[in-house]
């Protein structure tokens, strides 16, 4: 049974925390949202059970249309780490990339959160846009640098990822 936090419209998903059962629509989604990286559907079946609190699924007439997963960085209590943001062409220009992002740092679980991390290679235009939209939103100032390296870390087969950190003046879900 899902437990719904948002109210349905009929032209906006409902946001809630994924559930086990929800791993392979999580997996199907992913792979349709190229350049996303995909990962193993254990993996997302994993983000859905063990991870449900610092996840975001949206579903829009009973498809599974958007996905956060990330966590709470585990030796900085302060900083969630987004890994993915995914929308379907059928979601896309509802503002659903953000919207998830906004339901993300409202849950209890990101109280003390004051910084957001995540990491998007050069050329993916589509997550700067959506990480630089909310910054400026949210009051946050945001910076990047090379993390993950092609040669240093993916042995050439894959760029450059760059940590993108969003740091806010005050927790958001104290904010809100």
């Amino acid at each position: 049974m899902h437990t719904v936090e948002s109210s349905k419209s009929d032209s906006q998903p409902i946001l809630r925390k994924p559930e086990g059962e929800d791993g392979s629509a999580v997996w199907d989604l992913v792979r349709e949202c190229k350049p996303l990286d995909e990962n193993s559907m254990y993996c997302n079946l994993i983000q859905c059970d063990h991870f449900s609190d610092t996840c975001v699924l949206a579903e829009l007439d009973g498809d599974v249309v958007g996905w956060v997963s990330g966590h709470v960085v585990p030796s900085e209590p302060d900083t969630i780490f987004v890994w993915q943001v995914a929308v379907s062409e059928k979601a896309r220009g509802l503002g659903l990339g953000t919207r998830m992002l906004s339901k993300l740092m409202a849950r209890d679980v990101c109280e003390d959160v004051t910084k957001l991390k995540t990491t998007i290679t050069k050329d993916n235009d589509a997550s700067w846009a959506l990480f630089r939209r909310f910054a400026e939103k949210r009051g946050g100032t945001l910076s990047s640098e090379a993390h993950f390296k092609k040669d240093d870390h993916f042995d050439g087969k894959h760029a450059t990822e760059h940590m993108v950190t969003i740091r806010f003046a005050e927790p958001l879900k104290r904010a809100a």
